[in-house]
């Protein structure tokens, strides 16, 4: 119990030096990957996000998607790459290989579906080498360079929210 208070406290000193320490630099250069971290319990449908990746124009085999379960007990066997909070060490430490591998991709962009507190959650996006991070309205606006202000199960708004400014930004490929 008191170990879990620890590696908690730890876990959340990580998150804020890593998000006070955070550089961010937006260019114009065209979005190739895409990479989707989501609560498990907050979104089923990760069908969804391959529909937002064909919109914005970026080939499937670019497309990662991952999801999140704060339940250590659920049956996580119909999800391809779920991680829990066993998977998360001291310090931010990960202990999951498949997890450090989405971490350390440099994805164009990064997308963040979900409004869960969960610290988990925060530190895969904070932790995340993606050059541009999307995400929706948390309590942390470091967590993301572009932040729609949007309901989960609003998810046609969002999907327009992205295109839209990713347009604007001049990353989607003619």
């Amino acid at each position: 119990m008191f170990l879990r208070a620890f590696k908690e406290n730890s876990n959340k000193k990580y998150l804020n030096k890593i998000l006070s320490n955070r550089y961010v630099n937006v260019d114009d250069s065209k979005v190739e990957s895409l990479g989707i971290i989501f609560n498990l319990f907050e979104n089923e449908d990760f069908t969804l996000f391959k529909d937002l990746a064909a919109k914005i124009k970026i080939h499937p085999n670019n497309v990662k998607v991952i999801g999140f379960s704060n339940d250590k007990k659920a049956d996580l066997n119909t999800w391809d790459l779920c991680f829990n909070p066993d998977d998360f060490g001291w310090n931010g430490g990960i202990k999951h290989v498949e997890l450090q591998s989405f971490l350390d991709k440099k994805f164009d962009v990064l997308i963040s579906y979900y409004l869960a507190e969960d610290l988990e959650l925060k530190l895969m996006t904070a932790t995340s080498k993606a050059k541009f991070k999307v995400g929706i309205l948390q309590s942390d606006p470091r967590l993301n360079d572009l932040i729609i202000n949007t309901n989960l199960k609003e998810f046609d708004v969002f999907e327009n929210e992205v295109f839209k400014y990713l347009t604007i930004l001049n990353k989607i490929k003619k």
